[in-house]
């Protein structure tokens, strides 16, 4: 084959991980301005409340777009389905909580805590350990001056939403083993919505009537869920999971970025030396994971969110962060 020829060939192949690139990025600032645009929301109808409209209003699109089947499913499924939906539910509204009294930025690299150990645990190698000590220095320096400068129960909420994302990703696994395409996460979806009503009306109240809380919360849902999910399934027919999933290691440093352009929020230059850490972490640990064959019953685990399964009968699961 000639250079020329060898040229033209690679042409389609770089175009094509130029554009998966280009797609995750836009689903991830997406995904993280949603959380910044919902956090301005909690006046109107707190934490919870937010929360609760996001999962309802992801919930309506997933149903829509993946119409999954009901019908014919094992208890064993359903008992999946259930704890997922759970953890769904769990995790928006402790992240949300979170966000309503610490900084995004500061809060996005607590929460990556989570799967960051879940990979450091499940990995099993010499360098893993490397990149946990790394985060954790992280950590320390966000908390240089004591949490409580951050707000120990923003904190506290934070940690939280991180360990249930790692429940997440095991979760989306075994989810994603037992159904075809995106149905288990559009099955899990509506349960957490389900289960988030009573907290969200409590906190929302009477709120929820406003037609323009409505509408934010609506646009919050597209941000934070829609948007994201499609684009992340195109993305994912150009790129590779390791790709994304280094791409998806940036999430706490575009959260900051939302947190000083949406809400005003200003960190100070070791926070960001602090997130920087945690990022580099985040990515080594992706970089240095093992290699396992992407099959329907042989998940490979990435580190940032559900986990891939590809089969004949099955289209790229998003791999993204859940919020």
């Amino acid at each position: 084959m000639t250079t020329a020829s060898l040229a033209v060939a690679r042409v389609p192949r770089v175009s094509g991980h130029v554009a998966g690139t280009g797609l995750v990025l836009a689903g991830l600032f997406a995904q993280e301005f949603g959380a910044a645009l919902a956090a301005g929301l909690f006046p109107r109808a707190g934490a919870s409340g937010v929360a609760m409209l996001r999962l309802v209003v992801a919930a309506v699109v997933l149903w829509v777009v993946c119409r999954p089947r009901v019908r014919g499913r094992s208890r064993a499924d359903w008992t999946v389905i259930a704890a997922f939906g759970a953890t769904l539910a769990c995790m928006n509204i402790t992240f949300y909580q979170a966000i309503d009294r610490i900084p995004l930025g500061a809060a996005a690299a607590l929460e990556v805590l989570g799967p960051l150990a879940l990979s450091v645990i499940t990995a099993r190698r010499a360098s893993s350990w490397l990149w946990a000590a790394l985060a954790l220095a992280g950590v320390a320096l966000l908390g240089r001056d004591g949490f409580d400068r951050l707000d120990p129960v923003g904190v506290g909420f934070a940690l939280a939403a991180g360990a249930l994302w790692a429940c997440y990703i095991v979760l989306a696994a075994r989810a994603g083993s037992r159904f075809p395409k995106a149905d288990g996460l559009a099955l899990a979806m509506a349960v957490g919505a389900v289960l988030s009503l009573p907290i969200g009306l409590i906190d929302a109240g009477t709120r929820l009537l406003d037609p323009v809380t409505l509408a934010l919360a609506a646009a919050v849902g597209i941000l934070s869920s829609a948007l994201p999910y499609t684009l992340e399934l195109l993305a994912l027919r150009r790129i590779t999971p390791a790709t994304f999933a280094v791409l998806a290691s940036l999430l706490p440093a575009l959260a900051a970025a939302a947190g000083f352009l949406v809400l005003g929020q200003h960190l100070a230059p070791l926070d960001l030396a602090a997130i920087t850490l945690v990022i580099t972490a985040a990515t080594g640990a992706v970089r240095t994971a093992p290699r396992a064959p992407l099959t329907h019953n042989s998940p490979n685990a990435v580190h940032n969110g559900p986990t891939i399964h590809r089969s004949p009968e099955s289209t790229p699961h998003p791999i993204g962060s859940p919020h």
